[in-house]
């Protein structure tokens, strides 16, 4: 826990609080959300289990991540520790005029959300909605495997996660509405 003032000196990983700061990070004052006070004591555990904490220390830091309400919070608690690579070396924000700028309150790398690259398009939705757009086209031969991909890509696309839900949904109903036109164009034409 941290110290009062004129009772002895305050613990480096005390509390973080705003009013110390002369500039604030917009991240630091956000609210934190669970899997983040998870995140700061698994750097916590980690730490532990290397040494670098006392089990006092350790005990009372996990006590004080799950009280922590804000990034500032749970970064003060982690600040003397090392969290794995940081984002940019040695705390510095590069400036863009002029020598890097040191980081007021520097966000860890646990904090950083994993980068997950977008799931790709699939083709057959792409293929659905051209087709779809050209069954209206003379003759209409599209529309038909425009509704067959589109229900085609819709299934396979709940099975792999892909993007594309909406270009299939586009190409199965242009298709069945340019197949339902043709028919009666067909229809009509017979019957005269």
């Amino acid at each position: 826990m941290a110290v009062q003032p004129g009772r002895g000196a305050p613990q480096p990983w005390g509390p973080w609080q705003p009013a110390q700061q002369s500039v604030q990070s917009p991240q630091a004052v956000m609210r934190a959300a669970h899997a983040d006070r998870e995140r700061t004591v698994d750097v916590l555990k980690a730490s532990y289990a290397e040494g670098r904490l006392t089990p006092d220390e350790y005990g009372q830091r996990v006590e004080a991540a799950y009280r922590a309400l804000t990034y500032g919070e749970l970064t003060a608690l982690v600040a003397d520790l090392p969290t794995g690579p940081m984002g940019v070396p040695g705390g510095m924000v590069p400036a863009a005029f002029g020598p890097p700028q040191p980081l007021v309150h520097p966000q860890p790398y646990v904090f950083v959300p994993p980068y997950r690259p977008a799931p790709p398009t699939n083709g057959m939705a792409a293929a659905s909605m051209v087709l779809g757009l050209l069954g209206f086209m003379p003759f209409g031969i599209a529309s038909l495997p425009a509704a067959v991909l589109g229900h085609v890509a819709r299934s396979r696309i709940r099975e792999s996660g892909e993007q594309g839900d909406g270009m299939a949904t586009a190409g199965l109903v242009l298709g069945w509405i340019g197949t339902a036109f043709w028919a009666l164009v067909l229809l009509f034409s017979t019957a005269a």
